[in-house]
């Protein structure tokens, strides 16, 4: 976590048109790798797995050509329009810039296995940060609480939108049972919910901001696979934690780690992440310290 105070982030945070101007680019782009991803859907794939040191985790991480031309399609829209930010990208090692206040972190199909499955629970996740902090998310997601493919998105002073339209979350007085997103479904041990796998934590992080899921956990992701969502997440009144060698608090920003030797530092980073409702966010918390 940063040293810098609330004074401090208040008086550098980006004007509202700026973060509005964002907004907007992020939607389209959003937009537009979901565009892409559909048109892929039915035709054969040319898959590869990535390298792992672990031989059980062989074909656990596919990579697919939409995966790669997605996020070239989405670099070379912000190369024409924020050449100045930088990027870091799920597919692509090499990052663009490294001074920068605002960094695009890009997950161009998140919930591949999903995808190359013809499973439909998958999703294309853009998430900008302003020195570190989550200021504007857009998720296209094969799926949504309106029963279609669209892009959930929002800006930090600006609420949780879908497809332009205001997102106001339905009240369900009289479920008694809800539902929370976790890596393994365990789930039992007197938790007041049932649990969900989805495969994507981009869709899980946008149902939780919709109101679909009350809470979801994270073991240990990518920035690309939750900074959108963390933007959602927040836009919507949920609470965010992550978990250092301190224990649990509030992400108010990802932090760098390592010595950058290897590329941008945000890109190694990885914590333990509970996204949700403050009461669900506690027990979570308190089950996984």
């Amino acid at each position: 976590m940063s040293s810098r105070g609330p004074d401090q982030d208040q008086a550098t945070a980006p004007p509202a048109a700026e973060l509005t101007e964002i907004e907007d680019a992020a939607l389209e782009l959003a937009r537009l790798a979901g565009a892409e991803i559909q048109s892929a859907l039915g035709r054969t794939l040319a898959v590869r797995y990535k390298k792992s040191a672990d031989p059980r985790a062989a074909f656990r991480d596919p990579v697919s050509e939409v995966d790669q031309a997605v996020e070239a399609l989405i670099r070379a829209r912000l190369a024409e329009r924020f050449p100045a930010h930088v990027i870091i990208g799920e597919e692509v090692e090499e990052e663009r810039g490294g001074e920068h206040d605002f960094l695009w972190a890009i997950d161009p199909v998140d919930g591949t296995t999903n995808f190359v499955n013809g499973f439909p629970l998958f999703a294309a996740s853009i998430g900008i940060l302003h020195r570190g902090r989550p200021v504007v998310g857009a998720l296209w997601c094969s799926t949504s609480h309106a029963l279609r493919a669209g892009v959930y998105h929002a800006r930090a002073g600006g609420g949780l939108r879908f497809e332009g339209e205001p997102l106001t979350r339905v009240a369900k007085e009289a479920v008694r049972r809800h539902l929370a997103g976790e890596p393994f479904a365990s789930g039992g041990g007197g938790v007041p919910w049932d649990v969900r796998q989805t495969g994507s934590a981009a869709i899980e992080c946008a149902f939780v901001a919709a109101g679909l899921l009350r809470v979801a956990r994270f073991g240990r992701p990518h920035i690309w696979d939750i900074a959108g969502g963390v933007a959602l997440a927040q836009a919507a009144g949920a609470e965010v934690r992550s978990r250092s060698p301190q224990g649990w608090a509030p992400l108010e920003r990802f932090a760098g780690e390592g010595d950058g030797d290897a590329g941008h530092p945000l890109r190694r980073w990885r914590q333990p992440v509970i996204l949700g409702e403050p009461e669900a966010v506690e027990i979570l918390c308190g089950r996984h310290r």
